[in-house]
């Protein structure tokens, strides 16, 4: 079941590319969490997705909004895919894929694989709260950056 907007961000820790764990909390920080999970590094969608708000990120800086991409890839998987694409934020692996069901973002099955991430954005507020949730069911569609920026201006 997906979460929605009032309700409390799952807290986690998940392995990020360099293999160390990373906290909602710390991702965090004092301010803003762009949660946005992607089914699968290096699929044309995803890379897409991932390097347009690598692109943007002087826009969620300026607002104090940090940003991170979850998907159930290894993080060894994430370090090529994030080097290979100069992504500067954390990308974090969901491998045992807690979180992805915890968020209510987890395909049962996605082109024959069991336990695949729905793309998905989670805008966390400054106390933990969901602030903006959306998860998709069609993994060829991106989330709706300008309802999360106009949120957020």
């Amino acid at each position: 079941m997906a979460l929605n907007v009032g309700q409390s961000a799952p807290n986690f820790t998940l392995t990020d590319s360099s293999g160390e764990g990373r906290t909602l909390q710390e991702l965090r920080g004092e301010g803003k969490l762009l949660l946005l999970f992607f089914p699968l590094a290096f699929s044309s969608v995803c890379t897409d997705e991932m390097c347009s708000t690598r692109d943007n990120m002087k826009f969620y800086e300026e607002l104090n909004v940090r940003v991170a991409g979850i998907s159930v890839d290894s993080f060894f998987t994430l370090k090529v895919f994030k080097e290979q694409n100069n992504i500067n934020f954390p990308l974090l692996s969901d491998f045992n894929k807690e979180v992805s069901e915890a968020y209510g973002a987890l395909y049962d099955t996605f082109f024959g694989m069991k336990g695949v991430s729905k793309r998905s954005a989670f805008l966390i507020d400054e106390n933990g709260t969901v602030a903006y949730a959306e998860v998709l069911e069609n993994a060829g569609d991106l989330p709706d950056f300008k309802a999360i920026q106009e949120l957020l201006d």
